[in-house]
């Protein structure tokens, strides 16, 4: 393994990602890829940093598929599709894979979910990083944070199974795919702790490749 300069950090919804990731950026005085992967990709796409966050690692909802279908099945809808300027998850999706292959190529870097580990599988000086909760800690996670309870156990329930849809259709793995990262963590132990374990683990891992 290449020095690491690149950490991706894939996560359970409400795990707390987030934050431990600013954490870690912060400790190594790295720079952040979470929102700022979501405005870059509005950029490109000359949109509203909302219109890409909703439409982030999820399918497209069934009217959105079926009015894309409709468009492109017609010699009318075959002319203005490009000029629509759809923003639909293909679109999303090849924007994400140059952004993140540019954040990665300028290294120093913590990338959050958006497919980032897939993206850069291959990549020997990236270290990748599963969280994961039990769904109580998620939920508490996400009330503390000002989210209805109700509405967080929805998104809890939901939001990683469109997670896991997305990374099936668009790389063909199941989410998440175990043998792709060096660490799994419970984000239960606390953020300090899963910052230093991260830590610990990037140290462990390069010792063993140089010894």
């Amino acid at each position: 393994m290449d020095k690491v300069r690149i950490i991706t950090i894939d996560r359970e919804f409400g795990s707390g990602a987030a934050v431990i990731a600013r954490l870690l950026a912060e400790r190594l005085g790295w720079k952040l890829w979470d929102q700022r992967l979501t405005s870059e990709i509005a950029r490109l796409a000359q949109c509203d940093d909302a219109q890409v966050a909703k439409r982030e690692e999820c399918m497209d909802p069934l009217y959105y598929r079926l009015l894309k279908s409709f468009l492109r099945g017609s010699f009318e809808g075959s002319l203005n599709v490009h000029r629509l300027k759809l923003l639909d998850t293909d679109a999303i999706f090849r924007l994400t894979q140059r952004v993140v292959h540019a954040a990665a190529d300028e290294g120093s870097c913590v990338l959050v979910g958006r497919g980032s580990a897939f993206f850069l599988e291959n990549r020997k000086d990236a270290f990748h990083v599963f969280l994961y909760a039990p769904a109580e800690e998620k939920v508490r996670r996400l009330t503390e944070s000002g989210t209805d309870r109700a509405e967080a156990i929805r998104l809890v329930e939901t939001v990683d199974q469109e997670r896991a849809d997305f990374i099936r259709k668009y790389f063909g793995k199941e989410w998440p795919c175990r043998r792709l990262y060096h660490l799994m963590i419970n984000s239960r132990i606390g953020d300090e702790a899963v910052v230093q374990t991260i830590l610990n683990g990037i140290a462990i891992q390069q010792k063993i490749e140089v010894g």
